[in-house]
């Protein structure tokens, strides 16, 4: 074997090696206040630190190809990834939403491996001493900082071709929604529950709705403003202990740590060709210290999951 590609598996090893260790010792729970897989540090830093580690770890004609900086990282991310998984450490859930940000960050850390080894410093030893250490540097900072609570808002709309009507009772309430009427692909590429039925016992504010959807998870719905035919306005909320542990990975479960549902509205628009529009909108909100690209994902979610819903009314109505 030529000595610069058993350098090559020798740094990827290492560097799994590395990652499978930092993401057992930041999910210590004992150590949340200082050390914690949701976080900037591990979610940005940690890749970038393995792939700066390939790199440097790597003979120098490898850490010379701007190929080998860009695209090596990206072996111990997968190999994490699969042995993560297999130990059931992380869901895929988690790892769709993880992956595009790990394989740009370790490229950027094989870029910083690559121009470090070409420094050819004498203490090389030193170096890679701080960049194993730089994770357990920069967590207690950031959680120092503490994370941001903030609220976001999906919206959504559909245009129907039937009278106000036919669309108002598949509003309130929604009959059974058999898998064939399933159309939300995200979720559904993701593992998470889908959409079974929504349960209303009155019409009128203080009505208590029922959303149910698969694996045990519910939502409790309060009808906080109601103006017949026209708008639905209500509190939306989901119990933790609810839930069971295996319908949702523990980093995205609803109303948990870091992401729960606030409100919903429905309100239908009258449009000029005949049709009405039905627009639903939902409030939610996250906490973490990336919130920027943790409440993309939670927007196209929740957005996957209303536009579903809204597309089993249409058919309903129209259908009526």
């Amino acid at each position: 074997m030529k000595p610069a590609i058993k350098s090559a598996i020798v740094a990827i090893i290492l560097a799994s090696l590395y990652a499978l260790i930092l993401r057992l010792l930041f999910g210590i729970s004992r150590w949340n206040e200082v050390f914690e897989v949701m976080s900037t540090t591990f979610l940005f830093l940690l890749p970038t630190v393995i792939g700066a580690l390939v790199v440097y770890l790597s003979k120098p004609e490898s850490a010379k190809s701007w190929a080998y900086r860009i695209f090596a990282p990206w072996m111990p991310v997968f190999i994490f990834l699969f042995i993560t998984l297999m130990l059931h450490i992380e869901g895929w859930a988690c790892w769709i939403m993880l992956l595009p940000v790990f394989l740009v960050a370790t490229s950027i850390g094989g870029v910083i491996g690559g121009y470090l080894k070409s420094r050819k410093a004498k203490n090389e030893k030193l170096q890679v001493s701080i960049l194993l250490l730089l994770p357990f540097f920069v967590s207690p900072i950031e959680h120092f900082i503490g994370s941001v609570q903030q609220e976001y808002e999906a919206v959504t709309f559909i245009d129907i071709a039937a009278p106000v009507e036919k669309i108002w009772p598949n509003v309130t309430a929604v009959r059974e929604i058999p898998e064939n009427l399933d159309t939300g692909n995200l979720n559904r590429i993701l593992g998470f529950p889908r959409p079974v039925k929504a349960e209303l016992n009155h019409n009128g504010v203080g009505a208590y709705r029922k959303a149910i959807f698969t694996n045990g998870l519910v939502f409790h719905e309060t009808v906080t403003h109601y103006d017949h035919n026209k708008k639905m306005n209500f509190t939306i909320k989901a119990y933790p202990h609810e839930i069971p542990s295996t319908t949702l990975d523990e980093h995205v479960i609803i109303g948990g740590k870091y992401f729960d549902v606030l409100t919903g509205e429905y309100s239908i628009e009258p449009l000029p060709n005949g049709k009405n529009r039905l627009h639903l909108r939902s409030k939610f909100k996250m906490k973490t210290t990336f919130n920027f690209y943790a409440s993309l994902w939670a927007k196209w979610i929740m957005e996957d999951i209303q536009n579903n819903i809204l597309r089993v009314q249409k058919f309903r109505s129209e259908q009526m």
